[in-house]
């Protein structure tokens, strides 16, 4: 897509969301851009939904456009620009605008076949159900824990191709002298991520960004090796990123008491010193060594679950996941990831796991072939496909599987067959991972790792892949759909009349 296509893509989102007034805040993470609104009715979701960019959106604590990997990275830059030029332009504006574009969707039909647009309607009512049933306190604070982690995707994904390319020239002796040069620039990051981890913390909590890095970077520097806690030498990088997450937290504590107690005078000066001083202290004599306890557990746990449950622990991982994305109690993996990557390179979770998407890609493809006459819900899943086979699973899931019930069912069915071959061979002593977290599908080969070698990792990950493709469709072929389901479903929704589908959504939803 040429630089005018990102920014034309910008530019028709813009008046979709409200126009600039109506937006508070612009990110990014792998594959969404993710807004602030002022006024949600501000936003026509139907026109944003038939944008050619546009894959899904999915409403959640901001405004989230999917629009792919790589994509998403480019369009962000151009929106910010243009609500920052519209903004210069005429400052004085305080209402948001109503946005100009016609709705491209058709409106539901009344009698008809169900269409895709009417799926899309149900799924954004499962979407809304979800948001109201996630804001609880413990959901709340894991979207606050992965908004510190998601922006350190880029990096990790980047790092670990690096690392990839780098054991590759290892093991076949290629170019022996850009090896070392590879593995600095592969793990330098790693070696500092606890830094980083420490900003975001501070950031999101409301404290001081470069205190909480700082109070991390104690964490990982070299000298902490000549200290004594708890009758034991500390080790740089102990506790990793869960001790700077903990550590970065007790900052923003420690500096928002100071902020409320310390004069306007002498604010400058010891805010900033009692924060670091009091939390770098609790650190080195308290987080670290508990955190470095915690994290040695989860690496612990992790290798004997899957090398003693197997094809079992595969089977619950990948036929759970859904559901738990649909809860929002996934994010709570994110520092578990991250924890595995310190200890050992890679993630042996995230490949399991991964198997949903199949699961998921498979089922889309039963309903395809099962609905031979809804031409609506075909498209939305041809359009739909090319980015669930390289894990952007938003499509399908909110436009096809979820309001329609079974199929999302069966979707978490396969994937359990995919998890449950690759634990398998976890259990048989073939261990792999990938080395940065964000990827899924297919876009997850550059990044796999493991002790057998990348022949045989890339062999059974493929072999997952098909497992969870294949257990999806035929369990959703078989088993999607009710002879009233398929009646009401498999029509034209422009030629052929038909009693609206009963609610089949599930419970998980």
């Amino acid at each position: 897509m040429p630089e005018d296509k990102y920014r034309a893509t910008a530019a028709a989102i813009l008046p979709l969301v409200g126009g600039p007034d109506n937006i508070t805040s612009i990110a990014h993470c792998m594959t969404r851009l993710r807004i602030g609104l002022r006024d949600r009715s501000l936003v026509d979701d139907d026109a944003l939904k038939a944008l050619p960019a546009v894959l899904g959106v999915v409403e959640d604590d901001t405004y989230q456009i999917v629009l792919g990997p790589g994509a998403v990275a480019r369009i962000t830059p151009e929106f910010e620009a243009l609500v920052a030029q519209a903004r210069q332009v005429s400052p004085a504006a305080a209402a948001p605008t109503t946005p100009t574009t016609p709705t491209a969707a058709a409106p539901p039909t009344a009698g008809g076949a169900v269409t895709a647009a009417e799926l899309a309607d149900r799924g954004a009512a499962l979407k809304q159900a979800r948001k109201a049933r996630n804001s609880t306190p413990v959901k709340l604070a894991l979207r606050r824990i992965a908004n510190i982690f998601v922006p350190l995707i880029p990096a990790l994904i980047g790092c670990g191709i690096i690392a990839g390319l780098n054991g590759l020239l290892v093991n076949t002796g290629w170019l022996p002298g850009a090896v070392p040069a590879l593995a600095a620039i592969a793990s330098g990051f790693m070696s500092l991520i606890a830094v980083f981890v420490g900003h975001n913390t501070a950031k999101e909590f409301g404290g001081t960004p470069v205190l909480g890095g700082a109070v991390a970077a104690i964490i990982v520097f070299p000298g902490v090796a000549k200290i004594d806690a708890f009758g034991h030498h500390l080790s740089p990088g102990q506790g990793g990123v869960l001790g700077a997450l903990a550590a970065a937290l007790l900052a923003v504590q420690v500096e928002k008491w100071c902020r409320r107690r310390v004069p306007e005078a002498l604010d400058n000066l010891v805010t900033p010193t009692l924060t670091v001083l009091v939390a770098g202290l609790v650190a080195l004599f308290g987080l670290m060594f508990v955190a470095g306890e915690v994290s040695a557990a989860i690496g612990a746990f992790a290798t004997w679950l899957l090398r003693t449950g197997g094809s079992f622990a595969g089977l619950v991982l990948g036929g759970l996941f859904l559901p738990l994305v649909m809860l929002g109690l996934h994010q709570a993996l994110i520092p578990i990831h991250t924890t595995l990557i310190e200890q050992t390179g890679y993630t042996v979770l995230l490949p399991i796991l991964a198997m949903a998407g199949a699961g998921q890609v498979g089922a889309a493809v039963a309903v395809y072939c099962r609905l031979p006459h809804n031409r609506s819900l075909r498209t939305t899943i041809k359009s739909a496909l090319p980015a669930g086979f390289l894990g952007v699973g938003e499509p399908l899931i909110y436009g096809v599987s979820l309001p329609l019930g079974r199929p999302f069912v069966t979707a978490c069915v396969g994937g359990a067959a995919g998890g449950a071959f690759i634990g398998l061979f976890n259990q048989l002593g073939v261990a792999f991972g990938s080395t940065a977290i964000g990827p899924s599908g297919w876009a997850l080969f550059p990044l796999l790792d493991g002790r057998s070698g990348m022949g045989l990792t890339i062999a059974i990950y493929a072999g997952g892949l098909a497992v969870g493709y294949l257990v999806g469709f035929l369990a959703t072929y078989f088993f999607g759909f009710t002879r009233q389901m398929l009646t009401d479903l498999n029509a034209d929704p422009g030629a052929i009349p038909a009693t609206a589908p009963p609610a089949t959504q599930p419970a998980m939803a």
